[in-house]
């Protein structure tokens, strides 16, 4: 059936594409004319001929040549090319009659009479029937013409005949006055400019039409040779492109519509002035063909109109099944899923709670489902409704919606034969729990009668009717026949079940029979008796006189009770234990990683709850602020200084609102399942919260406008109908404590995820965050500076800022001012820039909340290319000194603590390691090219190219260490050592003084004897002062200032403040201070003679001057290479 719809639905395209094929061809193979009115515009303006539109009495059209004095000067072609216009205009029935030419000349002279009669003769296109000539009017040309022509005759070979006329009277004799124009004393309106501009109108029209009919023959064939695709992308893209291509078409017929009738009104508009003149026949031409091109472009727009609309139904049932087909496969696909899964469900429990936790799984798992099957259901309805509406694809549809129904059919089927073995589970295990609960209920009875009561007859009998009506309840909650339940639970009945119906069933035999033993001994007690009987009372060991029952009975009771117990849960103990001693066997790992999985879950959840309320909150003040203040009926309450502020207000809110709630919060809710990769979510969406800067740069100017603004009525009126507890400011806020928050769930998250896959995306995003935050602080305070001129943005991205005490020393200062300098340091916030290092002041604004924020007036900067350190100043570890321009100036800095001072030097170090790296790489770029240069070797020894080549192969040396700082000290051959207490401070000459060179000055006082002797009482545990080898590797090195090498000499001279202990290196000379918590890792157990080590692969690093410079280090590496 398929087949015959699609073969008929192709059948019916094909007959639709033969019938606009049809419609174009006879568009296209209308004739038009090979000359156009447009291309020889220029030719018809000279009006040396045209066509007015009169006929003769058999209709011949008539061709005027009116008296035009340079008709001889005309050119050939342009005559010929007029000649073949004007007659093609006329139809080919009018054209065959012939034509009439009427040549005035009643101006002119013989001799141009008889050239015009001439050149007509012999290059006139078309057949003549007759010629009316209008001789000169003149006396003497009129009597020379009728001669010459009279005897000249002959000369003009024209096989029709030539009338010399020699009045107009005399024309209105062979044509009617009606047929000729005003010049030639006729009554036929002709306007040549007029008649120029439709005949450039209609022919343009028609090679419109003509364009259109071959663009949409050629759309048509596009569109009949077009091949179903066969998925839903490639459908709709078809289907959209064929679309617009039908829009441009329709519009193009569309426009040449519009201008056909536009050309129809053009040609009316001179009869529609003039009621009473009629038409004349080249104008009634003009009509009709107009009249002609619009029927042929209407007939093409339908026939076009009807194929569309077979190929749009083709491509529209095409995209349906595609779809169909699509969601067939993802609906059969979750359905094979769901069939798998219940067919794991095969427990039938263990315990009356079991199965109905199973049953609530069940149900569950069922609602779940629900909405797959559903999707089935109306995806097989759906085709269904394909089939009615007559698709081609039904032979490909119908098994498919079978298919659908089968398989919802089989998945119900499964759900209700699993429901109903849990029921039947159910049902058995309520059974056992009854008969159980029975038996130890009698069991208790038993247990609980008291034995002196029962000797007595009545109470014999007592405690006998008391069984009685006990078994009596045994009907209900007994198993009556262990055969019966087989058979009635057989589907459901697994060897664990079945042997404990067995234990359960033998339990109740046992219960049954001592009631039994306990009826039969109490009917003998309650047997009349013949005699008195003398009561004994009970022994007190056996028995007491407590109405409770005996010990021995009790345990027994709680013996019965817990064997009871045992036979209830003996399946679930069971699994239990294994489970337990499978835990034991893998040493609790197991319950650990449950445990953390927990509380990863926990933080999860916390993440995603936030985040909601979070997104809620923000979309809350957009709504209920933001866009109230653009609302017409509140601009009443707002006040003049809170106009067109609201960017100021509320900040790029919106831009971050759109971010959590349309991206991120979406990501995240992906990692429900699987918390510990959240770190991912974070990562890739890194760039995104960048956002956040422009926030927190834009709050103190928020906060601001609120301080003067907060008591609006606005506000007021906008809180009142949130019903917010809290006013704005407070939710403006909100995007500051939310970026805050993120670090410490991604903490949270990491402390539980140690372990895991996604441990380490957790950390690079917790870096990340932090990161950011560290951006966002910095730059409040960097916009805070005033008073630079320069733009910051030229100084490099901003490293670190933060407050110090600073002290300066100038070397061509008063000495007034340097001792006054050395003791009262000033207050200092400094900016670490890529290119600068800037020094302010702070200075605290009054106010509250962010107004309260301190400004910092600029003070100078240091360019840090003639920047150098020394990162050790008189044994304090907070200090450390930036001197500039080889320490004509010289900035003593005190850090808070030693951690920040160690960080801010490690950050300027880096700063100043990449600029020699930049310097080194440039040096070596020029020595290569200045070797290149050079000219080949020469034997001898001392030559400058052996020089040069020897200065190459050095630097191709140094390039192996990038970080070495050999080989820059100048002209020597090596680098002299600094003395004690010196670093390097720039590269020294022979010549130059030792006090020149004060890059170090940790140790310039002397060491302290008294805690030197303390030091060398100290315990065993503790470090003493003395002298060490280096024998062991420091994988993480113990300082930044030393160069350690194993075998290395050392010598721990002195322990400082904070933890410090100040190291010289007996190798190199060089000093330093090493944590001591760095030095006790190192220190072998045997004594002073201990143990310090470097690897190798540190050195490089290590050798790098606490007082390094890259400009003086470029200076000395230039001047290396040209010695």
């Amino acid at each position: 059936m398929t087949l015959s719809l699609l073969s008929l639905l192709s059948r019916d395209l094909s007959t639709l594409w033969l019938l606009l094929k049809t419609r174009t061809d006879e568009i296209m193979h209308h004739d038009i004319s090979p000359l156009c009115a447009a291309d020889i515009r220029d030719q018809l303006q000279k009006r040396f001929a045209y066509l007015s539109g009169g006929r003769g009495q058999d209709g011949s059209p008539v061709i005027t040549f009116p008296d035009y004095p340079a008709f001889g000067d005309v050119p050939d072609q342009d005559f010929q090319n007029v000649m073949t216009y004007l007659t093609s205009i006329p139809s080919l029935q009018d054209a065959g009659i012939g034509f009439i030419l009427v040549i005035d000349r009643r101006q002119d002279r013989w001799t141009s009479v008889k050239a015009s009669i001439l050149r007509i003769a012999a290059s006139f296109p078309a057949n003549l029937q007759l010629v009316l000539v209008l001789r000169p009017t003149g006396f003497f040309q009129r009597t020379l013409s009728d001669l010459a022509f009279r005897f000249n005759r002959d000369d003009f070979k024209m096989k029709v005949p030539v009338i010399m006329l020699s009045s107009v009277p005399e024309l209105h004799g062979y044509i009617d006055k009606s047929q000729l124009t005003e010049d030639l004393g006729g009554t036929l309106a002709y306007c040549h400019s007029r008649w120029l501009r439709h005949r450039t109108a209609i022919e343009s029209f028609a090679l419109l039409v003509k364009q259109t009919a071959q663009m949409l023959q050629t759309f048509g064939t596009e569109l009949a040779e077009t091949e179903l695709p066969n998925d839903v992308q490639s459908t709709s893209s078809v289907l959209l492109a064929h679309t617009e291509k039908k829009d441009r078409a329709k519009e193009d017929m569309r426009l040449a519509l519009v201008e056909g009738r536009r050309v129809l009104e053009s040609i009316h508009e001179p009869l529609a002035r003039s009621p009473d003149q009629s038409p004349n026949q080249d104008q009634l031409d003009s009509q009709s063909t107009v009249h002609r091109l619009l029927a042929q472009l209407n007939e093409t727009e339908a026939a076009f109109d009807e194929f569309w609309a077979k190929h749009q139904q083709k491509l529209e049932q095409c995209l349906q099944l595609r779809h169909f087909e699509q969601d067939f496969r993802e609906v059969k696909s979750a359905l094979d899923v769901l069939a798998q899964k219940v067919t794991t469900f095969t427990d039938v429990g263990n315990s009356l709670a079991h199965v109905q936790h199973l049953l609530k799984d069940l149900t569950g798992f069922e609602e779940k489902s629900s909405a797959a099957v559903q999707r089935a259901r109306t995806l097989s309805q759906e085709g269904e409704r394909l089939i009615e509406h007559k698709h081609y694809a039904v032979d490909s549809i119908r098994p498919k919606c079978h298919e659908l129904r089968h398989l919802c059919d089989q998945f119900a089927a499964d759900v209700e034969r699993r429901r109903g073995l849990l029921g039947k589970s159910l049902e058995l295990h309520g059974l056992l729990e009854a008969s159980m609960k029975w038996c130890d209920e009698g069991i208790y009875l038993l247990a609980s009668q008291p034995v002196d009561k029962c000797q007595s007859q009545d109470g014999a009998e007592a405690a006998l009717q008391e069984l009685e009506r006990f078994l009596e309840t045994g009907a209900e909650n007994k198993i009556q026949e262990l055969s019966k339940i087989f058979q009635d639970y057989e589907p459901i009945l697994t060897k664990d079940l079945l042997e404990h119906v067995q234990r359960v069933f033998q339990k109740q035999e046992s219960v049954e029979e001592m009631f039994h033993r306990r009826q039969a001994s109490l009917k003998k007690l309650a047997a009349k008796q013949t005699r008195p009987v003398q009561p004994v009372a009970p022994r007190p060991e056996a028995l007491t006189k407590s109405p409770c029952p005996s010990p021995g009975i009790r345990r027994g009771s709680e013996n019965h009770s817990s064997e009871g117990s045992a036979l209830r849960r003996g399946p679930y103990r069971r699994a239990k234990s294994e489970v337990s001693e499978g835990r034991q066997g893998r040493g609790g790992s197991t319950g650990d990683e449950e445990s953390l999985a927990v509380l990863r879950r926990h933080v999860m959840k916390e993440l995603l709850d936030t985040e909601r309320v979070y997104v809620e909150e923000l979309l809350c003040v957009l709504e209920g602020y933001a866009a109230e203040m653009d609302n017409p009926l509140m601009t009443h309450l707002i006040s003049t200084g809170l106009q067109n502020k609201k960017d100021i207000l509320f900040g790029n809110m919106e831009e971050i609102y759109h971010f959590h709630n349309r991206i991120f919060l979406r990501e995240l809710e992906n990692y429900t399942d699987c918390p510990e990769l959240v770190g991912r979510c974070f990562l890739e969406r890194m760039e995104e919260f960048q956002i956040y800067e422009k926030y927190c740069q834009n709050k103190p100017r928020s906060e601001s406008l609120w301080r003067q603004c907060s008591d609006c009525p606005f506000f007021q009126e906008c809180q009142k109908k949130l019903d917010h507890k809290l006013s704005l400011d407070s939710y403006l806020l909100k995007p500051v404590q939310r970026i805050t928050k993120y670090q410490l769930l991604l903490k949270e998250m990491l402390k539980y995820s140690k372990s895991c896959e996604g441990a380490e995306d957790l950390q690079e995003a917790l870096s990340s965050i932090l990161g950011i935050l560290k951006a966002v602080n910095d730059s409040m305070h960097l916009i805070a500076i005033t008073g630079y001129e320069g733009n910051l943005s030229d100084l490099g991205r901003l490293l670190m800022q933060g407050s110090f005490s600073v002290w300066t020393d100038h070397k061509r200062g008063h000495a007034k001012v340097k001792d006054l300098a050395r003791f009262k340091p000033m207050q200092r916030h400094l900016f670490l820039h890529e290119k600068a290092v800037l020094f302010c002041k702070r200075r605290e604004e009054n106010g509250e909340g962010y107004e309260k924020a301190p400004s910092y007036s600029y003070k100078q900067s240091l360019n840090m290319t003639a920047v150098g350190i020394t990162e050790n100043v008189k044994g304090d570890a907070k200090k450390f000194e930036i001197w500039y321009n080889a320490r004509e100036e010289v900035y003593i800095i005190q850090a808070p603590t030693p951690e920040i001072k160690a960080a801010w030097v490690s950050e300027i170090r880096k700063v100043l390691t990449s600029q020699l790296q930049a310097c080194r790489e440039a040096s070596q770029h020029r020595a290569l090219e200045q070797s290149q240069s050079l000219p080949l070797p020469t034997p001898a020894g001392t030559s400058p190219s052996k020089a040069s080549t020897r200065n190459i192969k050095k630097l191709e040396e140094r390039k192996t260490d990038p970080l070495s700082l050999e080989g820059y000290g100048g002209p020597t051959p090596q680098q002299r050592a600094p003395e004690k207490g010196k670093g390097w401070s720039k590269t020294s000459h022979p010549s130059e003084t030792p006090e020149d060179n004060d890059g170090w000055s940790s140790t310039e006082e002397p060491v302290n004897s008294s805690d030197a002797e303390e030091e060398g009482r100290a315990g065993p545990g503790k470090l003493v002062p003395g002298r060490y080898t280096v024998t062991r590797l420091d994988e993480k090195g113990v300082s930044d200032v030393l160069a350690l090498r194993s075998g290395d000499e050392v010598e721990l001279v002195q322990e400082g403040d904070e933890g410090l202990w100040c190291v010289r290196n007996l190798s190199s000379g060089v000093e330093g201070w090493v944590p001591a918590r760095s030095l006790s890792t190192l220190l072998c157990q045997g004594g002073p003679v201990g143990c310090l080590s470097s690897p190798e692969s540190s050195a490089g690093s290590a050798v790098l001057s606490p007082s390094s410079s890259c400009s003086e280090s470029c200076t000395a590496a230039l001047a290396d290479l040209q010695g």
